[in-house]
């Protein structure tokens, strides 16, 4: 046994205060703790309901839209833990998204005329489908405020793709997909020429301006938007707002809301009533009927025309070749909803108390029959709201938006004004509960709820206004979004959890078994393009080049330093680097910056990232690494020497310590105390079914790299030890002891994680 020690004392005290700490608590009875916190029998079921243990995970994945961050929440369910923001349409720094060279070229994707635009407002997700069913491989989220849609691989939740829309000035219905993603819809929300810098009058908005619904072409092999094969429909200058597409017997079809079809012109600084009055005075706006499948081949014949080099299908080819029809729906609609079996198609109105049901079959038996009430002022058939009614259910107020549950013709839709949702059947047109909730909800989610395959079990209401639900943090509050139980016939309020990232709008949410996102890519993957990074280097390739006034670097990450550990530059000189992190173990992130430079980069286990800047400021800038890796992360450093135009060297010799013998056979001995841990390690590993466990070969794959280091800088420690070069021969030693204990860090992890999760012994 090891002597006392000063250190030992207070830990030895510390660790007392933790068991008296732990036997007052264990003292403490559930009622006890039920009366302190004054906690109901009701508070505890809804705690069990979304209490998650320790080392377990959650049954589902939300994805939430970001507000005005211009990112995307993820958060798991029941446990409402937020895991992530994704970087998107604006630099999230912890990811380096923005700060380095290969997101950059990402964000510059999004460029409006030329513009950089570093804020979005996301508004809605969507989740790719298969058969209408989410099938985990990629999100699509868009940007109101600059009419953009952005694609988000789930192998590895980065962003991949931004598209500009060509046409629109803004946009709300974004974003939607179809049945098997072959689309993603995106409609306009504010008419404007379709042209770009085209100026016409307000005067001239029956004329000159247009909305629109926009396919993206969606390439699930590349996992690219092709923008050269997408089209937009050409609408009349309502207001268009959020779309969903058809399914089962509804597919090649789609349906997008609008709203002031009375195309009213404000001006309240002229003594004009606003918009608001204006665009709600009559008891109907449009729901458009489009069938893309048409719309798709009429493209392809060359029916489309150009506009700012995108294909534009004309109102009157739509109206005349069978594209697009409309139907009116309550004022001022928001949602538009799909049913999981593609027969009905729900609105909301936010002026009006009901819910309208269309049936999909009455409005293709209009169709086919041409029984139309009218047409509209640019010619598109109109059918008879009650030619395509299947009921109406009067909900409450302000309906906006519903979602669907497993339950066969069950339905909940959020109520704005009254504060509430209402579960409600959609084939027997009856309510069946309400539930309030805090305050004002705009969207609602149920776990897969707007796909062909409803999960129910739980709802989530996104609510505009917290107010007194949560500690004051300021006049701007958090939103509120509120987990609630759908399992039985009565709804269960379970928690209250505050999203404090921008106004969230819409999220979905997947069952978390469908995900399938990779821990670590293959060595050198530049991950924004899924392709080989040209600066990708292995270990004992990093290498300096300069040419002219460019310096590039190829390097590695590796715990705990970075290779080359010193760059030198010129004022003035442009400094590429590019970073490859060689760890395979699972978690191993590395993250990289230059102080003062303004450049950031997460790299994660075998990415490789570059980033660029121009040293334009002679001195010395440590650089390091920013993600805590390792015992040794705070030595994982470097620095950048910035030297005046033609600066000479005056003085060679390096710092010295002053290490001698005694101190070299010190680490010999810790070097020798250690392989022994690591011997115990390696049997136990070796002696069981390791193999069998992807996350753990990784992890010997990573301690195995490390070992195979030790041979050269055991050459080099006691070649300098011959030359009594204490000072190289401690230094290449403790090295040695360096790959040590990074090669027992993993195998200490690997043993755990493989006796914990039932490795077996080899017979």
């Amino acid at each position: 046994m090891k002597p006392f020690t000063q250190r030992t004392v207070p830990l030895l005290i510390a660790a007392g205060m933790g068991l008296a700490a732990a036997a007052a608590w264990s003292a403490e009875t559930l009622q006890d703790v039920m009366k302190r916190r004054n906690l109901s029998q009701q508070d505890l079921l809804a705690a069990a309901k979304t209490y998650v243990p320790t080392g377990k995970r959650d049954e589902f994945v939300a994805f939430s839209s970001g507000g005005q961050s211009g990112q995307v929440i993820v958060y798991g369910i029941p446990s409402m833990r937020i895991l992530k923001y994704i970087g998107v349409f604006t630099p999230e720094p912890w990811q380096g998204y923005g700060y380095d060279a290969n997101s950059k070229a990402v964000l510059d994707q999004g460029r409006i005329d030329g513009k950089e635009i570093t804020w979005g407002d996301t508004h809605h997700p969507a989740i790719s489908e298969t058969n209408g069913k989410y099938d985990g491989q990629f999100l699509f989220i868009n940007d109101k405020a600059n009419p953009r849609i952005a694609v988000i691989d789930l192998r590895d939740f980065e962003t991949k793709q931004i598209v500009v829309n060509p046409v629109f000035k803004s946009e709300h219905g974004g974003a939607f997909v179809t049945e098997n993603t072959e689309y993603v819809i995106e409609a306009a929300q504010y008419p404007a020429p379709l042209e770009n810098k085209k100026f016409y009058p307000l005067e001239e908005m029956n004329e000159k301006y247009r909305g629109g619904i926009t396919y993206w072409k969606f390439d699930r092999k590349e996992g690219r938007i092709v923008p050269a094969e997408s089209f937009t429909i050409e609408a009349p200058p309502y207001w268009q707002d959020l779309s969903d597409a058809g399914k089962g017997p509804s597919h090649g079809w789609a349906f997008t809301n609008s709203f002031c079809a009375e195309r009213y012109v404000g001006g309240i600084e002229k003594g004009r009533p606003p918009y608001e009055a204006g665009c709600s005075a009559k008891d109907t706006d449009y729901l458009h009927v489009m069938n893309w499948k048409k719309a798709e081949e009429l493209v392809k014949a060359g029916k489309a025309k150009k506009i700012n080099g995108h294909n534009v299908l004309p109102i009157e080819v739509a109206a005349k070749e069978g594209v697009l029809f409309l139907i009116p729906e309550p004022k001022s609609p928001h949602g538009v909803d799909v049913s999981p079996d593609g027969k009905f198609i729900i609105v909301g109105g936010k002026l009006d108390t009901h819910a309208s049901v269309y049936s999909f079959d009455k409005i293709m038996a209009a169709i086919k029959a041409g029984k139309f009430e009218s047409k509209d002022p640019y010619g598109i058939p109109v059918i008879g709201m009650k030619d395509a009614l299947h009921t109406q259910v009067q909900l409450g107020l302000g309906p906006l938006h519903t979602q669907f549950d497993a339950k066969k013709c069950v339905a909940y839709t959020s109520l704005y004004v009254d504060s509430q949702v209402a579960k409600w059947d959609y084939c027997e047109g009856k309510v069946l509960d309400k539930i309030s909730v805090h305050y004002n909800i705009g969207h609602l989610m149920t776990m897969e709820g707007d796909s062909a395959d409803p999960q129910g079990r739980y709802l989530v209401a996104l609510n505009k206004l917290a107010i007194d639900r949560f500690v004051p943090v300021g006049p701007l509050h958090p939103q509120n979004h509120q987990l609630i139980d759908i399992s039985n016939d009565k709804m269960q309020l379970l928690y209250d959890m505050p999203l404090p990232l921008g106004e969230p709008h819409y999220a979905v949410a997947i069952s978390a078994s469908k995900l399938k996102p990779g821990v670590r890519y293959k060595v050198g993957t530049d991950s924004r393009t899924d392709k080989p990074h040209p600066g990708a280097v292995r270990a004992g390739e990093e290498k300096i080049v300069k040419k002219g006034n460019k310096v590039e670097v190829f390097g590695t990450l590796i715990r705990s330093h970075i290779t080359p550990e010193t760059i030198e530059a010129e004022v003035g000189d442009e400094v590429v680097i590019h970073l490859t992190n060689l760890e395979r173990a699972q978690d191993e992130t590395h993250g990289f910056t230059v102080s003062t430079y303004n450049v950031h980069a997460s790299v994660e286990p075998g990415k490789t990232v570059t980033v660029k800047f121009k040293a334009d400021k002679e001195g010395v800038y440590p650089y390091y690494c920013t993600e805590f890796c390792s015992a040794l992360h705070l030595e994982m450093m470097g620095y950048l020497l910035v030297k005046p135009k033609g600066w000479k060297p005056t003085k060679t010799t390096l710092a010295k310590a002053g290490y001698t013998e005694a101190d070299y056979k010190a680490t010999l001995k810790k070097v020798a105390d250690t392989q022994a841990v690591i011997d115990s390690v390696v049997a136990y590993i070796t002696s069981v079914n390791y193999k069998d466990f992807p996350d753990v070969v990784a992890m010997v794959e990573d301690a195995t790299d490390q070992l195979n280091k030790i041979p050269e800088a055991k050459k080099k420690h006691e070649a300098a030890a011959a030359a009594k070069d204490w000072e190289q021969a401690n230094l290449w030693a403790e090295q040695v002891w360096q790959y040590q204990v990074k090669a027992a860090d993993l195998g200490l992890r690997a043993k755990t994680y493989l006796e914990q999760n039932g490795a077996k012994k080899i017979k």
